[in-house]
């Protein structure tokens, strides 16, 4: 017997016809357009990144499964799903590679002064900069060390340099030379000549990089963060970028996105901003397809699901 399922992105005629070959029946609408319909009383999986501000899946009864496209859970009605048991997997890895070697690149280019010389070059200034430093030999934190913090880490590995993370219990990782307990995140932190938050955001991580954090940090250290704006003090990372204790940083998430003109953050001389694109690769969607439908398959096989996100802790 086939399962309904209900999409929110068409990943292709070719792609959907795979996926319904497997015994799906398979609806499809837009996920800006989306609102409960009779119809949906009967989905069994839902694959989607975020209906639920439009969608109430409260009235899906049969609902039994959310596959998101997305790795970040924060967005699904944690309540909802705990109440009727509902299954939540994402698509944890798929985009760890793209947004790892934008770590990489940033970390290059603030300590290379990359943004100096692009604006000496809009300009035709021809002048030497001799402030540049190496990577080799810096040390390396993560706070988090998951997917993301890992294929960084690796890559980082080449660059011969001193990697530390930072995750629950300290729990050893492959690419780390050392990793602290979560309680532990200052002791990190003062070692470090980068750090980059790649913790997932949670109720319990939600403003875990506060004052006392930010201020522990080296003098002069880089910061990044690719995680989420709400996981770090903003006001208190602009007032340390402004004082020059913290040297630099490389932000791809915010407090609140879109980034709005008049947010002092784009005034920072020491900053490089980019509009939560990290994760942006021209093999994204292929990535995700594979996720999802492998995941698929399994369903339909009765074989484990992949990812299962614990919604109880958030990730």
């Amino acid at each position: 017997m086939n399962v309904k399922a209900l999409f929110t992105y068409n990943y292709g005629k070719e792609n959907m016809k795979k996926i319904e070959s497997l015994g799906y029946d398979i609806t499809i609408i837009n996920e800006k357009e989306i609102q409960y319909k009779n119809q949906f009383k009967d989905i069994e999986v839902l694959v989607c990144y975020n209906p639920f501000n439009t969608l109430d899946i409260s009235l899906m009864k049969n609902l039994k499964w959310i596959q998101l496209s997305s790795t970040g859970v924060d967005q699904v009605p944690k309540e909802v799903v705990l109440k009727n048991n509902i299954i939540v997997t994402n698509n944890n890895g798929g985009y760890s590679i793209p947004i790892a070697e934008w770590i990489v690149l940033k970390t290059l280019e603030l300590l290379k002064n990359s943004k100096n010389f692009y604006r000496k070059q809009e300009n035709k200034i021809w002048k030497l900069d001799t402030t540049l430093l190496e990577l080799y030999g810096k040390t390396i934190g993560f706070i988090g060390t998951g997917s993301i913090a890992k294929e960084a880490a690796k890559r980082f590995s080449a660059f011969d340099v001193n990697i530390l993370g930072v995750n629950t219990k300290g729990k050893d990782v492959e690419f780390f030379d050392k990793c602290y307990s979560r309680d532990n995140i200052k002791e990190m932190v003062s070692k470090c000549d980068v750090v980059v938050v790649s913790i997932p955001y949670t109720k319990a991580t939600e403003n875990l990089v506060n004052e006392n954090i930010l201020n522990g940090m080296k003098d002069e250290a880089l910061f990044i963060n690719i995680s989420r704006g709400n996981i770090v003090d903003e006001k208190k990372l602009i007032e340390n970028l402004k004082l020059g204790r913290i040297k630099g940083a490389a932000l791809d998430v915010f407090e609140d996105e879109p980034l709005v003109k008049d947010n002092p953050i784009w005034d920072l001389e020491n900053i490089i901003i980019t509009p939560h694109n990290s994760w942006i690769s021209e093999k994204r969607n292929i990535r995700r397809f594979n996720v999802i439908y492998e995941n698929l398959k399994n369903y339909k096989e009765g074989i484990e699901l992949k990812s299962i996100v614990n919604m109880s802790k958030g990730y």
